[in-house]
């Protein structure tokens, strides 16, 4: 993951969040019905302003997105005493992310992941991206969709969902295509996030999108991930090269660090650097295969912190999951009530296709063509183990 620094000051953060506080609608409920609140998040120019929207339900649970970059700003999740905490990373303002901060909470794409020397052939026609992750095409290049200002629609309702378009031009960030993308963020009421993806494009075209949040199951922003206990439902992991380029390997994962078919504290094998791949990824920042390689969703992972009590589940109908476990984190970021942010303070859970697919025959196609939809879900769901 690419290493940025954010330099605005938490004096900053915390007087562009009072300003948007007190400008928030009061929440109604009407027959079951949330509203969603709107607020200004802060200016995206002169003369535009991003907007932040809170999505609740009746069990408490908290979602804040904003149409600038698609981004999920914070989330609440219950422990096991019913105390709710804001368990993904992020800032508290629209300058924090404007800034630069490594995907917190960004919609991801044209293409999610690395494209290796920011180029691939489709059709006969070579296409060239900005290399910004060393010699490698990162999330979409320099502006990908965690950057700009999508069309939201509120959908109030007894399990409140926001919808956001975009429209990606023909050549933006050197990808073919009018790609027209739609995303819809659903919070029900069993505690998920529900995200459904979709898009349709005018030339042939590659796609990968994804959501980017990092999460820290423990609340607070002031203890690293290590003992979150995951479990991967994939018995197979693409082993990259040092510059974290899969090498077209799908290799076993028994016997290996990259086990998680059985619930493992992350911390476990994370610094077992006799293994080339924990060393070329400084940790896990690899794509796992799923098991099941269905369109259909199904459970992909799982985390259980086990001092809050904190369950996640993630299901996909995407054929592989890239799990991140922070290590570009340095201490360098200050985020949300100036909690710093040190290595390994967050995991990502990032459903997806495999990366540099456009690159490797062998991998399953993330090409769209004309007639065509992509059409993908993710669903992140909250419980407490006690």
């Amino acid at each position: 993951m690419k290493k940025n620094i954010l330099l605005v000051a938490g004096l900053l953060a915390g007087a562009m969040l009072t300003a948007c506080e007190s400008k928030k609608a009061e929440n109604t409920q009407t027959n079951d019905t949330l509203k969603i609140e709107q607020s200004v998040f802060g200016k995206v120019s002169d003369s535009t302003n991003a907007t932040l929207y809170t999505l609740k339900n009746q069990a408490g649970t908290e979602v804040k997105i904003s149409d600038f970059g698609g981004t999920i700003v914070s989330w609440t999740a219950a422990d096991k005493n019913g105390k709710f905490e804001d368990i993904t990373l992020g800032c508290d303002s629209l300058a924090g992310y404007q800034k630069g901060v490594p995907y917190f909470g960004a919609l991801i794409g044209r293409f999610g992941n690395r494209i290796a020397n920011g180029q691939f052939q489709l059709d006969g026609t070579t296409y060239t991206l900005a290399k910004n992750n060393g010699p490698n095409a990162l999330h979409g290049g320099l502006k990908g969709f965690d950057k700009v200002l999508w069309t939201a629609t509120p959908i109030d309702g007894d399990e409140p969902a926001l919808k956001l378009t975009y429209t990606a031009k023909d050549g933006e960030e050197g990808y073919p295509g009018n790609l027209s993308v739609e995303v819809i963020y659903t919070l029900t009421k069993d505690n998920s996030l529900k995200i459904d993806y979709k898009a349709t494009t005018d030339k042939a075209t590659v796609i990968n999108l994804t959501n980017h949040a990092y999460f820290n199951l423990k609340g607070g922003f002031n203890s690293d991930i290590l003992d979150h206990e995951v479990t991967l439902n994939a018995d197979k992991f693409l082993p990259v090269s040092k510059t974290l380029i899969p090498t077209g390997e799908l290799k076993a994962v028994a016997g290996t660090p990259f086990d998680f078919t059985k619930s493992t504290k992350i911390g476990s094998r994370i610094n077992d650097t006799s293994d080339e791949q924990i060393k070329f990824g400084g940790g896990y920042d690899h794509c796992w295969v799923l098991a099941d390689s269905s369109k259909n969703l199904k459970l992909a992972a799982s985390v259980l912190e086990p001092t809050s009590g904190r369950f996640l589940e993630v299901f996909t109908t995407e054929p592989a999951i890239q799990f991140y476990t922070g290590n570009f984190l340095d201490g360098t970021i200050v985020g949300k009530g100036g909690a710093v942010y040190k290595h390994r303070y967050g995991l990502c859970l990032e459903t997806q296709h495999y990366p540099n697919s456009p690159n490797q025959a062998s991998f399953p196609s993330t090409v769209l063509k004309p007639g065509e939809t992509y059409q993908t879900t993710t669903v992140y769901k909250f419980s407490v183990k006690k």
